[in-house]
C-alpha cells in the first residue's frame, strides 16, 4: 500500500527512513465485513500493575499525564527534525517545539501541524534506542485531525534500522489516514519483496461512513510470532501471516520501535487547499502494550526466567517507597546505581529490553568490568551488548540475575533498606536485598 524512499531529508537529526504512500484499491464492503483477513510516559505516568484484561496483562504504557505545555517524556521519545519532503514531497518541517508537541494537561499528547509563514511545522516522535517492543497487543487511543493534505500516522520500524536498511528492517503501520478519505484508515506491513506499492495492506471503513476525526478511536495490532492482526475499536479488519509474504522473508519476529507523526501534504495524500484549516491536531490519550502470551524474555537461554519487557520504575519489594536510581540523574559511565526514594523522574525510569538489557538515560545497568565476585559494583555504563549487561527476572523470588556471573542484583549490607544504599552483585539468596518489583 505504501512507498518509502531511500533518500534522506535535509536537516534530520536521526535516520528513520522516509515515507511515500499510495493506497491500494480494495473492496471496502468486504473489508467492513472483516473479509480481509506486541513492552510508555514512564516513571510516575506508568500505570501500576493493573488487573488482567481481555488483552492480557499491561506490560508498558504511556498515559501522557504531564502538565499542560510540558514536553513528551525524553526517556521514551526523541524528536526527529527536518524538512526536505521526507522522500514523499511532504511540506512540513518537523521541529522540537511545544507549539507542535506537548501535553495538554488533560492526559493527552497533542501533535500540532501549523501554517508557519510560507510553510508548515509539525512533530515526529520516535522511541528507537529507548523503548523497543517485540510482540503483544499494542494499542493507542487517538483523535485524528482532518482536512485535505493532512496525514496522521501511528506506526513501527524494525529496531535494526539503520544498520539493517529499509525495507529489510521491516515496517508495521498500525494506523494511517489521509484527509481526503476521512472515513478510511489503513494498516500495512513492508518488508523485502513487499514494500512500497507492494506493501501488504488492509483498509477499514467507518461503519457509518463518518469521519474518523469526529471522535476518539482505538487503533491496535495483535502481534505474535508469524502473524499480525489489525483492529479498529476492537473490530478486526486485516491479518498478515508468514504465508502472506510468499517466498519473501518474514522480518517481523524482532524488536520494533514506535513512531507518531503528523505530516502535511505529499504524493499520496495530496496537498492542502482552500478548504484545509490550520492548525490541525492529532491527540493521543494513551499507548498501551499488553502481554498476549507471545512476549519474549531477556538474554538468558540457560534456564532463566527471562526479563519482562517494558518501561517503569524498579522498586525494592521490601520497601516499595525505594526505587533503583541513577544518582543525580548523571549518565556518566561508572556512576554507581543506588536506592533512592521513588520520585517518578527519568533517573528512575528503566526500560527492560527483549535483549536482556535494563536501560536508563540511554545507558545500561552494568556489572563493573564483567566481574563475577561477590561485592562487584553495579553501575551505569554505555550499552555494549556484553554479558555484563544481561539480566533475567525470577518472578517467584523477584530476583534480577546476571546470567554471566550467576549472581543477583543486591543492596549492599542487606536489609533494612535505606535511601542512598549502593548496588552490587552477590550470590543469590532470596533475601529482601534482592527482591525487586516492576
Amino acid at each position: 500500500m505504501f512507498h518509502r524512499s531511500a533518500a534522506r531529508p535535509v536537516l534530520t537529526t536521526t535516520t528513520t527512513p522516509q515515507r511515500r504512500r499510495r493506497r491500494t484499491r480494495l473492496l471496502l464492503a468486504a473489508l467492513a465485513a472483516g473479509a480481509l483477513v506486541v513492552p510508555l510516559q514512564t516513571g510516575a505516568d506508568l500505570a501500576a500493575a493493573p488487573p488482567a484484561s481481555a488483552a492480557g496483562q499491561l506490560v508498558w504504557a504511556d498515559e501522557f499525564n504531564g502538565a499542560a505545555g510540558s514536553a513528551p517524556n525524553s526517556a521514551v521519545w526523541t524528536h526527529e527534525l527536518g524538512a526536505g519532503g521526507w522522500g514523499n514531497n511532504e511540506l512540513q518541517t518537523y521541529v522540537n517545539s511545544r507549539a507542535n508537541s506537548a501535553m495538554d494537561g488533560n492526559g493527552n499528547l497533542v501533535i500540532t501541524a501549523r501554517r508557519d509563514g510560507a510553510g508548515y511545522t509539525s512533530a515526529r516522535l520516535v522511541t528507537n534506542d529507548k523503548v523497543e517492543l517485540q510482540y503483544g497487543r499494542i494499542e493507542a487511543s487517538i483523535k485524528i485531525p482532518r482536512g485535505q493534505g493532512i496525514w496522521p500516522a501511528f506506526w513501527m520500524l524494525g529496531a535494526g534500522f539503520p544498520q539493517t536498511n529499509w525495507p529489510n528492517s521491516g515496517e508495521i503501520d498500525i494506523m494511517e489516514n489521509i484527509g481526503r478519505e476521512p472515513h478510511l484508515v489503513h494498516g500495512t506491513v513492508h518488508g523485502p519483496g513487499y514494500s512500497g506499492a507492494n506493501g501488504i495492506s488492509g483498509t477499514y471503513q467507518h461503519p457509518q461512513g463518518w469521519s474518523f476525526a469526529d471522535t476518539w478511536h482505538t487503533f491496535s495490532i495483535d502481534w505474535k510470532p508469524g502473524e499480525i492482526t489489525w483492529f479498529v475499536d476492537g473490530q478486526q479488519y486485516h491479518r498478515v501471516t508468514r504465508a502472506s509474504v510468499g517466498g519473501n522473508q518474514w522480518v517481523f519476529d524482532q524488536k520494533f520501535f514506535l513512531i507518531l507523526n503528523l505530516a502535511v501534504g505529499g504524493d499520496w495524500p495530496g496537498y492542502p487547499d482552500g478548504s484545509t484549516q490550520f492548525p490541525q491536531q492529532m491527540l493521543v490519550d494513551y499507548i498501551h502494550v499488553f502481554d498476549n502470551g507471545s512476549s519474549t524474555g531477556g538474554g538468558d537461554t540457560g534456564g532463566g526466567s527471562g526479563l519482562p519487557t517494558g518501561t517503569s520504575a524498579i522498586r525494592a519489594t521490601a520497601n516499595a517507597g525505594l526505587c533503583l536510581d541513577v544518582p543525580w540523574g548523571d549518565a556518566t559511565d561508572t556512576n554507581r546505581i543506588q536506592l533512592a526514594w521513588c520520585n517518578g523522574n527519568v533517573a528512575q525510569s528503566w526500560t527492560r529490553g527483549a535483549d536482556g538489557s535494563i536501560r536508563a538515560l540511554g545507558k545500561c545497568l552494568d556489572v563493573a568490568r564483567s566481574g563475577t565476585a561477590n561485592g562487584t559494583v553495579v553501575w551505569l555504563y554505555s550499552c555494549n551488548g556484553t554479558g555484563a549487561q544481561k539480566w533475567t527476572y525470577d518472578a517467584g523470588t523477584r530476583a534480577l540475575r546476571n546470567p554471566q556471573s550467576g549472581k543477583c542484583l543486591d543492596a549492599t549490607n542487606g536489609a533494612p533498606l535505606f535511601d542512598g544504599q549502593k548496588m552490587q552483585l552477590w550470590t543469590c539468596n532470596q533475601t529482601d536485598a534482592q527482591r525487586w518489583s516492576f
